[in-house]
């Protein structure tokens, strides 16, 4: 679906992302009759978080109820979940699941030997409500849904383009009337192409679909797209934003020098795994006598970092293979085969030995805020997926809920776009007219490779260490003065310099820290994911 991309062209509709979110949002648009602009800065749109996901997503298991699941959302979500989203999405989440997915996509999920769908179960969840695709759920997902989208013909995929500012009325348009509107309009966004131009993309609808903020910390279990660069132009535009202290960090990857921060799936607990010491003590039940392996993830992330440091280990083992509950007669190797053939690569068989972990920056709950339809306070821009807040998962997201928002999001913003366009709440041409091509801040080719490198080290050795899973007064204090000088450089330097995906990035990247970091100084209540000693 390679096309000539105008420097200057208008869509009805521009989805920045292509994750389960952009993709949902994009094809369920162009089943509407919508053409849609679906832009990756990844050089293919498989490239994202959905593809890494290991564990499942939720569906509807036997003896469930949209009650049940909205109980244990709420719970894990530790008092800071939106009702109304968490309602919304326990019953509509299996009905898209559903004709999406199996009906409309045709994900090959896991069934059993008499052909139903497997369902397992993961920390926190009361039922076996996840089904899944081996351990390699998102990317299943991702496959199927791209191969659809490639179907579609009203669908244009523009990959290595990247995303450097939303164009709004208020900071953008020469027409000094339109600045006026209480409600700032987005109108499209100025996108970088691979070959360093820069498109005017005027859209009457935008969709961010960016993704989280894994990668500014210094391990994560995240793709390197996974910067905040969607929260970064949402927040210089002017859209509100929530809950961004709450980053949720996955208590097992895989502990090597070389595996990356490969992730290890909950669903190992799930089907049995218990977390043990060096000296093959389990602990868990002395941080939640209730729950033990099987707590919300905030609580096995800290019980983790606490055994570690009370005992000096740099790490934890998950042993599965003196617990393992054979799961539909499979054996370890066959229910995991992408842990088992990865753990294998560093010379550590799961199927006879425990797997050594540590936990990752993993899960962004907070983001850019929207309603139901994923509406932000900005007009004619939503955002969908990691990127957004919609308060499904308060202070702590339950596990496998994440993959289902990105859908139910995905489709409830199409529903809407698509509603609006039929309207007529569109831009006349007049609007598009008064915006201005990109004008570069800065000309001089000054960029160094070195430089950014170490600005890239200094913001995620700064954001693991100061804004991590264990945080105080001093050590946020101490972040937000970091990051804040080293953002007021770098402005200086991208107005002098010229433009580059490589400069985006690292711009993007040290203001969505700078806004975490902000965020949870001002909070000194501990909660979920935000663990605060002081």
């Amino acid at each position: 679906m390679k096309r000539e991309i105008p420097d200057r062209f208008r869509t009805p509709v521009l989805v920045i992302g292509t994750g389960i979110a952009g993709l949902t949002t994009a094809l369920v648009l162009a089943r509407r009759g919508l053409k849609v602009h679906l832009v990756t800065k990844a050089v293919e749109p498989d490239d994202c978080n959905t593809a890494w996901a290991q564990g499942g997503i939720i569906y509807f298991g036997k003896n469930d109820s949209p009650a049940s699941l909205e109980k244990d959302i709420l719970r894990a979500g530790a008092g800071l979940c939106n009702p109304e989203a968490v309602r919304f999405l326990a019953e509509r989440g299996p009905r898209v699941v559903e004709e999406l997915l199996l009906e409309e996509v045709g994900v090959p999920f896991s069934r059993t030997t008499r052909g139903e769908l497997d369902f397992t179960r993961e920390g926190a969840h009361s039922v076996a409500r996840i089904v899944h695709s081996a351990d390699a759920t998102g990317r299943a997902i991702e496959e199927a849904m791209l191969r659809r989208v490639r179907t579609e013909a009203r669908i244009t995929i523009w990959p290595e383009a990247t995303a450097i500012d939303l164009i709004t009325a208020r900071h953008h348009s020469t027409d000094v009337g339109q600045r006026y509107a209480l409600q700032d309009p987005c109108l499209g966004a100025y996108i970088l192409d691979r070959t360093g131009k820069v498109h005017t993309v005027l859209s009457d609808f935008t969709v961010l679909a960016t993704g989280g903020v894994g990668r500014l910390f210094l391990h994560t279990t995240n793709t390197r797209h996974a910067i905040g660069d969607g929260l970064a132009v949402a927040h210089r535009a002017g859209a509100a934003v929530l809950n961004l202290e709450y980053v949720q960090f996955h208590p097992t990857t895989l502990y090597h020098p070389d595996a990356g921060a490969f992730l290890i799936s909950e669903s190992l607990r799930g089907e049995g795994a218990i977390l043990v010491n060096r000296s093959g003590e389990a602990f868990m039940h002395r941080y939640d006598a209730k729950r033990k392996d099987l707590a919300p993830r905030d609580v096995v992330t800290r019980a983790i970092v606490e055994e570690m440091t009370t005992r000096g280990d740099p790490c934890v083992f998950l042993d599965l293979v003196h617990n393992y509950k054979k799961h539909n007669r499979l054996s370890i190797a066959d229910r995991f085969p992408t842990i088992a053939a990865t753990c294998a690569r560093f010379g550590i068989d799961i199927s006879k030995e425990p797997i050594p972990v540590v936990p990752a920056a993993h899960y962004f709950c907070g983001g850019v805020l929207v309603d139901l339809e994923g509406k932000t306070t900005i007009r004619h821009l939503y955002a969908v997926g990691e990127t957004s807040c919609t308060g499904l998962h308060g202070a702590n997201r339950l596990a496998s809920t994440s993959l289902l928002e990105g859908l139910v999001w995905g489709e409830s913003a199409a529903a809407s776009i698509s509603d609006r366009v039929e309207a007529g709440q569109t831009f006349p041409e007049r609007v598009f007219r008064a915006i201005p091509d990109w004008k570069s801040p800065g000309s001089a080719r000054n960029e160094d490779p070195a430089l950014i490198q170490q600005d890239w080290t200094t913001i995620r050795n700064t954001m693991w260490n100061y804004v991590g899973i264990v945080r105080t007064a001093e050590r946020l204090g101490r972040a937000v003065a970091d990051i804040r000088d080293l953002e007021k450089r770098l402005q200086r330097f991208y107005h002098e310099t010229k433009i580059s995906k490589e400069i985006v990035d690292l711009f993007h990247g040290v203001h969505a820290s700078y806004l975490i970091a902000q965020a949870a100084l001002k909070n000194p209540v501990s909660r979920g994911c935000h663990y605060r000693k002081n």
